[in-house]
């Protein structure tokens, strides 16, 4: 299956990552490709290296485009969604993971960082490698394009309904519980 997770609410990247377990848990492997986040180290990079060979992260973004602090010209950022992208379907084609997870695939697009006419032909692609194998690709961000949702074979929406941010309070970190 394509599966989208997008919207404006948080747990995009979490639904992900849950579904990763999942197919760890089942003796699957996954791996999990960034776009746009930057080489900073969040929760899940601490932990992808107990699983050994069954999860693998790999960062692609050179950061948030265009936010504060970015200096980078738009055309690295396109070559690294570029080169991101290619690690996705070159795993796609691998057939060696059950489950691969292209993170904030969705903001890139809609940044223009990769080429919608490659993606839709990709996504073709994959659905007919996923007739010789059973593996899912899912894509995570905001403002997921019309025809990625189409070609999709699952979407699901997260929905801001409250968030601290709108209260002018910083978010928490997930950790300090």
């Amino acid at each position: 299956m394509i599966i989208v997770f997008t919207g404006n609410g948080k747990g995009k990247t979490t639904a992900a990552l849950g579904q990763a377990m999942r197919a760890i848990g089942d003796g699957k492997r996954a791996v999990m490709y960034q776009f746009i986040k930057g080489p900073w180290i969040s929760g899940e990079d601490k932990i992808a290296p107990a699983f050994g060979d069954w999860f693998k992260i790999i960062k692609g973004g050179k950061g948030f485009v265009g936010g504060s602090g970015d200096t980078l010209p738009l055309e690295e950022h396109q070559e690294a969604a570029e080169e991101t992208w290619k690690g996705v379907m070159d795993s796609a084609r691998s057939l060696r993971y059950y489950l691969i997870v292209a993170d904030e695939f969705n903001s890139a697009l809609k940044l223009g960082l990769i080429s919608k006419e490659q993606v839709l032909k990709d996504l073709a692609e994959v659905k007919e490698l996923q007739k010789s194998k059973k593996f899912h690709l899912v894509l995570t961000g905001r403002d997921a394009d019309t025809d990625v949702i189409n070609a999709a074979d699952l979407v699901t929406e997260m929905r801001d309904i409250k968030h601290p941010v709108k209260e002018d309070k910083s978010a928490e970190i997930s950790t300090e519980f």
